[in-house]
């Protein structure tokens, strides 16, 4: 008997954010998996950890959008901190990115690191590795996960602001 507490992956808030882009309950594990970038079995342990922590309905296909957007209020930047390293070429993130590029203008530049990113700029470390790649092919999903980032190393501006543009998209579905 398995007596293991499962414990959240950064990839699990891959998953929830992919999900969330597709705006549709019916999807499934291997095209998911494809287009973020993991393994089919990734995606199945994401899906088997946030049943457990509740950010997921036990059919493993809805996300429980209030909890999940709780989890990245309150909880995310103390379970998964991040602070700006070094200056790389990469893939824009933070205030750097749409939307919160749109409203906040800054001389600094923060990216995921990304021998195909074009952007130079304080390297933050992705959530999961094939957030780059992910981002790269899917403008929405990248906008969610670098909200999700501002909110991880922004100050509180940049928090408020990313905060209000999440609950926009995940909780009213904008």
């Amino acid at each position: 008997m398995n007596t293991t507490i499962p414990q959240m992956k950064p990839q699990d808030i891959l998953l929830l954010l992919g999900i969330i882009r597709l705006k549709n309950d019916a999807w499934t594990q291997l095209p998911m998996a494809v287009s973020l970038g993991m393994s089919q079995s990734e995606v199945s342990e994401a899906v088997r950890r946030c049943k457990f922590a509740g950010l997921i309905d036990m059919k493993g296909k809805k996300v429980m959008k209030q909890a999940f957007m709780d989890f990245i209020e309150y909880g995310i930047k103390y379970v998964f901190p991040q602070r700006a390293g070094a200056i790389v070429r990469g893939v824009p993130t933070t205030h750097s990115a749409p939307p919160l590029s749109d409203i906040i203008i800054s001389k600094e530049s923060y990216v995921w690191p990304y021998a195909k990113g074009t952007v130079r700029g304080q390297s933050i470390k992705p959530l999961y590795s094939s957030v780059p790649f992910a981002a790269l092919r899917d403008a929405e999903l990248h906008a969610l996960l670098a909200l999700v980032d501002a909110v991880r190393v922004g100050r509180a501006r940049e928090r408020s602001l990313a905060l209000g543009e999440l609950k926009k998209r995940i909780i009213d579905g904008e």
